[in-house]
């Protein structure tokens, strides 16, 4: 793991507001009403809506303490079966969460809300499944997991993996996989909790043609641990990949970009890379009100080809 030096304002923000909650959480849990100390509100965020869902009521119930939403994910391709994603409702986080990411020394951000990138990353692999047909894939840093989901229900690849270090999001996409088991035909699918700077102890080193993972490199310290995964789960066979859709972020793309060439991996970056998503970057960037803090550097992904 790198030395974190030099953080980032919204790296370090993070940090503060983890540690805040949970000496808050410590120092007056007894002192709170349950009501008090389920929820913290958190911002929601606008996206480029390529695949929009729907949250679909009578899948909350007593059981998630009404934190919890099905949303249905409707695929912009006739035919294509719909995508049913258990997932947190706004200010639904629990500080509890915040506990769970210091013991296991992982971000939060899985629980936060699908992200922008998620979303482009989703509707890439839709438009292109040819690239996943017959083939392994894994993704990596999936928060509630829709990239994965929608490749395994729509591209007819042999297996999808959906990845995260955070095992309270793993569990979310363990529920997600189950409701949609009828949409995979042929494919297997399953989740897995992988940290990236823990040795790889389950057998799926060199086993996978793709890797796909979406704003991922926000953090510069698993900027090393994330680039030394990618090399340990391709394929050695020259025709294996990762694909990546992650905004610049400042330098922090340009800093993973760095271990990538680092741990002897090759790159290539597409700022240009699908008509439709370039288009409704343009209409953000020409003011589109529907996303009014819209900044290229944060918001736009750009397509990240990584090769052994």
């Amino acid at each position: 793991m790198e030395a974190k030096t030099n953080t980032k304002p919204s790296s370090l923000r993070w940090a503060i507001l983890r540690q805040a909650l949970l000496r808050k959480t410590r120092e007056s849990l007894d002192n709170q009403s349950p009501s008090a100390i389920k929820s913290i509100s958190r911002k929601t965020h606008q996206g480029f809506n390529l695949i929009p869902g729907q949250g679909v009521e009578n899948h909350v119930n007593e059981e998630s303490n009404f934190r919890d939403v099905c949303m249905c994910y409707t695929l912009p391709v006739d035919g294509s079966p719909k995508i049913f994603v258990k997932q947190r409702v706004n200010n639904g986080a629990d500080l509890s969460d915040f506990e769970v990411s210091d013991r296991y020394n992982v971000d939060n951000t899985g629980l936060v809300c699908q992200w922008p990138s998620e979303d482009v990353l989703s509707y890439f692999c839709l438009s292109h499944a040819d690239m996943f047909r017959s083939k392994r894939v894994i993704e990596l840093g999936s928060g509630y997991g829709l990239a994965g989901l929608v490749i395994a229900a729509t591209t007819e690849a042999s297996e999808v993996v959906i990845s995260d270090g955070n095992p309270v999001v793993v569990d979310y996409i363990q529920h997600s996989i189950k409701d949609n088991s009828t949409a995979f035909g042929n494919t297997k699918v399953k989740a897995l909790t992988l940290h990236w700077d823990e040795e790889v102890t389950y057998n799926i080193s060199n086993t996978f043609d793709v890797i796909v993972a979406s704003d991922c490199t926000f953090f510069k310290e698993f900027h090393n641990a994330l680039a030394c995964t990618v090399k340990l789960l391709l394929k050695n066979d020259g025709r294996s990949e990762a694909v990546f859709f992650c905004p610049k972020r400042g330098d922090s793309l340009d800093k993973f970009l760095e271990k990538i060439e680092e741990n002897g991996l090759h790159f290539s970056v597409t700022e240009n890379y699908d008509s439709e998503v370039w288009k409704r970057h343009q209409g953000f960037m020409a003011g589109d009100d529907t996303w009014p803090s819209y900044d290229k550097h944060h918001c736009y992904p750009l397509m990240v080809r990584i090769t052994l």
